[in-house]
């Protein structure tokens, strides 16, 4: 009679993420709600890596298609590392996700940019509803103080991003 394998540890969240803000090329930005928050927390797509080594733009791609369905490679949409790097604490009632004794998180942002009528297909255990607004709107409802200050760089960071893509 075989013995019953030992059960495997709980898999702690790595804390390395990323904050995607989803746009039109007019700068409305897409909001989502959480489904496990208050009524009024309002958010970009964000996400953990799954493992260590995930690069974060496969991060970014990922949480995207799993929290709204949408493709990030997509024709007319267009994936942007921002390169700017938040570290935050951890929110006290989220930390028993994570690794005892983990109270910090390393967070990377990136644009997403994708054609006006996208469709979006929220994933209803994370999300219970969207919202499209203008960039100042959507940083004003934004939870986040790293998600506020996200969409308020909205307009540098597209413009850099369309001057990229030109340029290749």
């Amino acid at each position: 009679m075989d013995a019953a394998a030992p059960p495997s540890p709980p898999r702690h969240k790595i804390p390395q993420s990323v904050l995607v803000v989803i746009h039109t090329a007019a700068l409305d930005v897409l909001l989502i709600r959480r489904a496990d928050a208050e009524a009024d927390h309002w958010q970009s797509v964000t996400g953990s890596k799954d493992a260590e080594d995930e690069p974060f733009a496969a991060t970014a791609a990922r949480e995207v298609r799993e929290e709204t369905g949408l493709d990030a490679a997509a024709p007319g949409c267009l994936l942007a590392d921002w390169r700017v790097r938040n570290v935050y604490d951890i929110y006290p009632h989220w930390r028993w996700r994570y690794a005892p004794g983990v109270t910090r998180n390393v967070e990377r942002v990136f644009g997403l940019r994708v054609p006006p009528g996208a469709a979006v297909r929220l994933n209803p255990r994370e999300h219970t509803d969207l919202v499209w607004l203008p960039w100042r709107e959507a940083a004003d409802r934004c939870f986040s103080p790293s998600n506020a200050e996200a969409c308020l760089l909205l307009p540098r960071f597209a413009a850099e991003s369309d001057a990229r893509k030109v340029t290749r």
